[in-house]
């Protein structure tokens, strides 16, 4: 195969693995009833006169399967943290002891469980999407480049086949990830 080719299959394949990175990132800020810090790292809180995201004001441990405790590194954003938590689409009623923030997470109910499987669904399949964007994207360049002359008909061939493996590869990784994330919502 060509170097023309090798470097559209390696481009196409750094983006595909970034749209899986990106869904698994994705599913992570879906609520399963368990404590995840991934649920509040990246919620903006107005400290210091500016928009900061929480995961640069405290740190997070979890003591508890169902309980997140947030401490803030200053404790005079300790209000800022527990505004934005209360602002939050969570759900969830922070408990303030002057030093951390501690968060209960109630288990979810079978039909918000549905709901959140759904909400996984299509993350999933916008994930698969933009995989498969990017192997039209690549298709494209491959195209090109046999139109130009630059490669002959059989790298052309070999491509698109390679490119077909690589996008059924990481919309199976997508799978396996959506799969999961869908087992951990149906666990109690």
């Amino acid at each position: 195969m060509s170097e023309l080719t090798d470097l559209v299959l390696e481009d196409t394949t750094e983006k595909m693995a970034r749209a899986v990175v990106h869904a698994r990132s994705e599913f992570a800020t879906v609520r399963t009833g368990r404590a995840n810090s991934s649920l509040v790292e990246k919620m903006i809180v107005e400290a210091y006169g500016v928009e900061m995201k929480m995961q640069d004001l405290a740190s997070f441990a979890v003591p508890e399967p169902r309980q997140l405790l947030i401490t803030p590194h200053d404790s005079t954003t300790m209000a800022s943290v527990e505004k934005a938590i209360r602002n939050s689409d969570l759900g969830l009623n922070p408990s303030n002891d002057g030093r951390s923030i501690r968060l209960n997470f109630p288990p979810p109910t079978a039909q918000r469980r549905r709901e959140l499987g759904k909400l996984v669904d299509a993350m999933a399949e916008e994930a698969k999407v933009a995989i498969r964007n990017c192997r039209r994207s690549a298709r494209r360049e491959v195209d090109d480049l046999q139109k130009g002359a630059d490669i002959s008909e059989d790298e052309l061939a070999r491509a698109e086949k390679d490119l077909d493996k690589l996008t059924h590869q990481y919309e199976a990784e997508v799978e396996a990830a959506r799969i999961k994330k869908v087992e951990e919502l149906l666990e109690i």
